[in-house]
């Protein structure tokens, strides 16, 4: 299980491993046992540690490589996943087979920080060897193994790299005895903390080899060459839509350019300051229309002539400053309730624009805002945009009326009155304050109601509830309808999120 790519400590710690063994063949002492524990937390240490460097190499490679140049990028980083997920499949595989270990032997003891039985060498043999276990971990491991040498730069025609992640038999002892990987690792005489480390040195392995693939994949990219035999002139502009105050701004640049020989670059006669290849053209908006302008790039040759390229025409508009203030939900805005707002303008950035309004709140950030009122009437929203050098302009207000939220309707059994059953009429319990056709979620409180109970040829009854629940003497009265009774709900009196207290419209059941 040891391999050339291995650092010194790594090997040390493989040394220790074959030395520990060859103890436990002869003497299982707790100094041994202790022994084995200890490499054991060495190696799974060294271990999360390898892992979040490859971790942190496919994090570094996907927020540059993978972003900035995917065609090129992409298979090398198909090639490292394909890595990662087969070595992950193995980790999972000798995560569960020491999770059985560990359980047939009694779990953790918290006091030594080992398995409770780490001493008995049966349960290794007989889970790992006999049971065929350790088996299908050896093919998985060379399973593995492939995976990483068929996606890992340098190992063409087959020929292997030396890698550290390996299930070899060992060779022959003295006597001519020859032992299987799978007993020499996990069989007869083993304890069971022996062979915790060894999975763990195995996962060791698994993590070195594929720290090791990884670095070689992710640096293949850098190894392609791109032959350039082609110049264009080129002209960038990061906005063609700007407002009056504002500058445009745009790269005029020789593609494939030679940072160590800047080409001359001119607008209209005037000579830009060229930096790494690249002239920045820069003209402040003074009035409004569409202007359009074309760059020249000259670039001397090797027998000093100079050669000229030409951008094409390049278009920019320059307008007034404007704003789009949209409610999300309604034309108004309603009290009690956070009322959604989004805000844009041409030609300014979220992060550039600021809101305010001339009542009740607006919070928010990036374009999302909610805005909170609290008295009907009418309100201001307005617009300002940051310019360059700290100043500000405004790009537009608007007016909003603002409104009560409507009342909602009683309900009761998802109804407002007709006719309902006698056994739907007796499973009532409450009614309820109800906005249809409301696009907030404002919920309304019952403080009170009155409800009346006719039944045929008897005298109506009169009920008081504080709350939208029946109370007992309602729901008594309700399990004595017949069919033919009135059942009339009146005096609703419900509050709403604006702290409103408003009085509702009745509604009446016949029972049938």
């Amino acid at each position: 299980m040891a391999g050339a790519n291995e650092t010194p400590r790594q090997k040390m710690m493989g040394i220790l491993y074959l030395v520990l063994l060859g103890l436990a063949a002869t003497t299982v002492t707790d100094h041994v046992l202790d022994a084995f524990r200890n490499l054991t937390v060495s190696l799974r240490t060294s271990s999360e540690n390898v892992k979040e460097t490859v971790d942190n190499a496919m994090s570094a490679f996907e927020a540059s490589k993978l972003k900035n140049e995917p065609e090129r990028a992409r298979p090398v980083w198909e090639k490292a996943n394909k890595v990662k997920a087969s070595v992950a499949e193995l980790d999972k595989f000798i995560t569960e087979a020491k999770d059985e270990l560990i359980k047939a032997g009694g779990g953790i003891d918290k006091e030594n920080d080992d398995i409770n039985s780490r001493e008995d060498i049966d349960i290794s043999p007989r889970i790992m060897v006999r049971k065929g276990k350790a088996k299908k971990l050896k093919a998985k491991i060379d399973e593995t193994r492939k995976v990483i040498l068929e996606n890992m730069p340098g190992n063409k025609d087959g020929k292997t790299v030396n890698m550290a992640l390996s299930a070899e038999d060992p060779p022959k002892r003295k006597g001519g005895i020859k032992q299987s990987w799978e007993e020499a690792n996990f069989g007869e005489g083993i304890p069971l903390t022996a062979a915790i480390t060894a999975l763990t040195k195995i996962q060791a392995d698994m993590r070195n080899s594929e720290a090791e693939a990884i670095k070689r994949i992710l640096g293949d990219v850098d190894k392609a060459v791109i032959n350039l035999d082609r110049f264009d002139a080129v002209a960038v502009a990061p906005t063609s839509y700007i407002l009056t105050g504002q500058q445009y701004q745009a790269e005029v640049f020789l593609t494939a350019s030679d940072s160590k020989a800047n080409p001359e670059v001119t607008v209209g006669g005037q000579t830009l300051k060229v930096v790494d290849g690249k002239g920045l053209y820069t003209v402040t908006a003074s009035k409004e229309g569409d202007f359009k302008w074309v760059g020249t790039v000259r670039v001397k040759q090797a027998d000093g002539t100079m050669k000229e390229y030409k951008t094409k025409e390049q278009t920019y508009t320059v307008a007034r400053p404007s704003a789009v203030v949209s409610p999300d939900k309604m034309n108004v805005f309603y009290i009690g309730v956070p009322n959604p707002v989004s805000v844009s303008a041409p030609g300014f950035s979220k992060d550039k624009i600021k809101v305010s309004i001339s009542a009740g709140a607006i919070k928010g950030t990036n374009g999302a805002y909610t805005v909170e009122v609290n008295a009907p009437g009418k309100v201001t929203v307005t617009v300002l945009g940051m310019l360059d050098g700290g100043k500000t302009t405004t790009l537009g207000t608007n007016e909003f009326r603002i409104k009560r939220i409507p009342p909602p309707r009683v309900k009761m059994g998802g109804k407002s009155g007709g006719r309902l059953g006698t056994g739907a009429m007796k499973a009532q319990n409450r009614i309820f304050a109800v906005l249809e056709d409301f696009d907030f979620d404002a919920p309304f409180s019952i403080q009170h109601f009155t409800m009346y109970v006719m039944k045929p040829r008897s005298e109506p009854q009169v009920f008081e509830a504080n709350s939208n629940a029946f109370t007992p003497a309602m729901t008594a009265a309700m399990n004595g309808i017949v069919s033919g009774s009135r059942v009339t709900i009146d005096n609703v009196f419900a509050t709403g999120p604006d702290g409103m207290k408003r009085q509702l419209d009745p509604i009446t059941f016949t029972v049938e």
